[in-house]
């Protein structure tokens, strides 16, 4: 053999290990353990996806799943027990579940190979989930959470929409797991409330803050206020019932931090009425120092 086949040979091993180990990692497997129970709601279970790294750590997310969802699986078959083999298809990949079932509980394994096309999809639309990946890794997971909890383009779509600026694949995750969709995000936009992003659009759900909300807040005249605020006046019920009752007692001009401290030392109109009648200062220290039993005697000394 001629020395010029040989290094053409060489190459050419060389570009075909180098093909197959991209198309390998393209198409890289994670794999790991499943747990499963079924939920009070006959139509759903409720499964725990559990994978342990090569760089160590363990990762877990659980969701509740429709049986409808599950390919291969019935409640039935949950409830009779035995082996079974189920796969869940998102568009963002593809889990195959394998393991067995007893008394509605469920164990076993499962691998679950990601899509490039979902990928590729997401990076036109500005969500990169390679970006800042470390060997990987962080893209398997962010791929397996996407199918886990279906992030789909159609929601990317939707999300982008609404006009908030630039989102990245934390905002998708948190926008699905919050149930953040763009009509919400242009009602709560269109209460002109400042500075408004994915992080207060999170709280303003965890929170139960809707645009109605903002709006009573912006006509309490909050509306120059932190997010924070917001949240403190829902956390502590500061209501316009509650700020009109006392401004008629004479505490006008309170701040959010004023009223949610009235809030927690159960400081109502009639509390006030009732300081104002012992010669209480009409002020937010000395009524909470009555509260606490606080004479004026005792302040002086």
């Amino acid at each position: 053999m001629s020395k010029k086949l040989s290094m053409f040979l060489v190459l050419s091993l060389g570009l075909i290990v180098s093909v197959v180990g991209f198309s390998i990692s393209a198409q890289s497997i994670v794999s790991g353990d499943w747990t499963a129970k079924l939920s009070e709601q006959s139509s759903n279970i409720n499964l725990n996806f559990t994978r342990r790294p090569e760089k160590g750590g363990k990762h877990q997310i659980g969701e509740t799943f429709s049986f409808a969802d599950l390919n291969g699986l019935t409640r039935e078959q949950a409830l009779k027990g035995g082996p079974v083999h189920f796969t869940l298809v998102r568009e963002a990949g593809t889990i195959d579940c394998e393991g067995s079932f007893q008394d509605g509980k469920g164990a076993g394994t499962y691998r679950f190979t990601g899509s490039q096309a979902f990928l590729a999809a997401m990076k036109r639309r500005g969500f990169d989930f390679e970006k800042d990946s470390s060997k990987g890794n962080d893209t398997e997971d962010r791929l397996f959470t996407a199918a886990a909890i279906n992030i789909t383009t159609a929601q990317a779509d939707d999300l982008l929409s609404a006009g908030f600026g630039k989102l990245d694949v934390g905002d998708l995750f948190k926008a699905a797991i919050f149930k953040v969709d763009s009509k919400f995000m242009r009602e709560m936009k269109d209460t002109g409330f400042p500075n408004l992003g994915m992080e207060e659009l999170v709280k303003a759900r965890i929170f139960k803050i809707d645009a109605d909300f903002v709006k009573q807040a912006t006509k309490m005249g909050f509306d120059k206020e932190p997010f924070e605020s917001l949240v403190k006046m829902q956390i502590f019920k500061v209501t316009p019932e509650f700020l009109a009752e006392v401004r008629n007692e004479g505490l006008t001009g309170l701040s959010v931090e004023e009223a949610v401290k009235l809030r927690i030392f159960k400081i109502d109109a009639e509390f006030i009425r009732k300081a104002k009648a012992e010669g209480v200062p009409v002020n937010v220290e000395s009524l909470v120092q009555r509260k606490l039993g606080i004479s004026r005697t005792a302040r002086a000394i």
